[in-house]
């Protein structure tokens, strides 16, 4: 059973609370009162912040200041992400009790949109993996299936909104953080192009790869909270007239044309539901072998670079896994961070030659379904490498990347598990990705 926010639409919660319908600190109650504390989604609830918020959206939209569609709506915040008088804790035993002086870049957009802040989500410690279920405050738990894993490293962002406990949610997106639950709870998740929402104020992993994104139950939702916080949305281009960027399009749609990109391995029944909707998309290759070696230079480079001091003063801090990896990271030789600097480039030229011919790029955003808590293998291979094996390619590119929910496959065990279809495009033309991903739905 769902939670109070369970189906409803930002739109549709904004056309409420400005007919009187509903109102702000209503909005914050159920809220508050929707969250499942056996999930695991939330660490830290501010009910008291959150309704003084919520009585000023109120005061505000009452007197006529009406600061959008985000204006007297509960968003919630992973716990990487700074918020003034709030603790910040990463998952991690490093920071208990560290509670953040000034708001985060993002943050200060959501308040100045009007979004009233109930709390801060749970993440994978530091957010380095894609699991959900490593942190010092435990696994956050799947609301399709609680023994599953939840992915990461925007766990409780992603399941706090799956389980309608609120409408919109923040996160962050290093390889895959953002899509990776979204997919695994049957979300929509937006990665933005590099560097379109300012990751000041949160907790760096890797920051050539960091990613400020917003996770909603649809990719319409999605649409309406970027834009809410970026600028007004464009008018979606029709390419049926002819290309937007070069190349041949013929036979394009209304959002344009869509090739299909090969997964290097994928649950055969994952890739068929996926492909069925894209039915017509020409195939198309990408190195996905080598784009992976270049994520993995870079971000253990920089992942290493932030927490040397830590790995070197205070190991047993940390969950033994995340220890690990930082432990592999040490061992990058400074080489394979210039040939990955390098090779990035080379990437970028092939990627780019592919969206002169193509406007979109469409794959599953993750290869399997959720597998169980703690599970570190499954049949395809190593799940470490699996969980960001779609998704880091995009972070390494800095392009605009959405997952949508693309249905159920059947679960080893009994049941059905959400999947997500993940569609990428150049930089500039986000809205192409939320028009085909509107198509997708209707």
């Amino acid at each position: 059973m769902g939670g109070f926010f369970t189906g409803r639409t930002l739109t549709g919660i904004g056309r409420d609370l400005r007919a009187g319908r509903e109102s702000a600190r209503g909005l914050v109650a159920r809220a508050l009162e929707s969250v499942d504390k056996d999930l695991n989604a939330f660490v830290t609830l501010d009910a008291e912040g959150a309704e003084a918020a919520a009585r000023w959206a109120d005061e505000e939209l009452a007197s006529g200041v009406d600061r959008g569609p985000l204006h007297g709506v509960p968003v919630a915040v992973k716990d990487i992400i700074d918020v003034a008088g709030l603790p910040t804790g990463m998952g991690s035993g490093h920071f208990a009790g560290h509670v953040a002086e000034t708001d985060a870049a993002c943050v200060t957009m959501l308040r100045d949109a009007g979004a009233v802040i109930v709390g801060k989500t749970g993440t994978q410690e530091f957010a380095f993996g894609g699991s959900g279920d490593v942190s010092v405050n435990g696994a956050v738990r799947n609301p399709a299936d609680r023994e599953r894993m939840s992915g990461g490293s925007s766990s409780g962002s992603a399941v706090a909104v799956a389980a309608g406990m609120v409408p919109l949610a923040i996160g962050t997106d290093t390889g895959g953080s953002v899509r990776i639950p979204s997919a695994f709870c049957g979300i929509a998740g937006f990665k933005p192009p590099h560097g379109a929402i300012p990751a000041d104020g949160v907790f760096p992993l890797s920051p050539s790869l960091d990613h400020v994104g917003v996770l909603a139950a649809t990719a319409a939702d999605c649409r309406v909270a970027y834009h809410a916080l970026t600028g007004p949305a464009e008018a979606v281009p029709s390419l049926l007239d002819g290309p937007a960027g070069g190349g041949d399009r013929a036979g394009g749609t209304a959002y344009g044309r869509v090739a299909w990109i090969e997964p290097p391995a994928c649950d055969p029944e994952v890739e068929r539901r996926v492909r069925a909707l894209f039915p017509d998309a020409p195939s198309e290759r990408i190195d996905f072998a080598g784009l992976r070696q270049v994520f993995l230079a870079i971000e253990y480079s920089e992942a290493y670079d932030v927490h040397a001091e830590r790995v070197a003063e205070a190991p047993d801090r940390y969950q033994p896994a995340t220890l690990a990896r930082l432990e592999d990271a040490a061992r990058m030789p400074g080489w394979r961070l210039v040939r990955a600097l390098r090779e990035r480039d080379r990437h970028a030229e092939e990627i780019a030659g592919l969206l002169d011919r193509y406007d979109l790029l469409a794959m599953p955003t993750m290869p399997i379904p959720a597998p169980r808590i703690g599970a570190t293998e499954v049949g395809l291979g190593p799940l470490t490498a699996l969980l960001v094996s779609l998704t880091s390619p995009w972070n390494v590119l800095g392009l605009p990347a959405l997952s949508v929910p693309a249905g159920t496959v059947p679960a080893d065990g009994g049941g059905e598990l959400p999947i997500g279809a993940q569609l990428v495009t150049r930089r500039g033309a986000e809205n192409l990705l939320f028009a085909a991903a509107e198509h997708l739905a209707s």
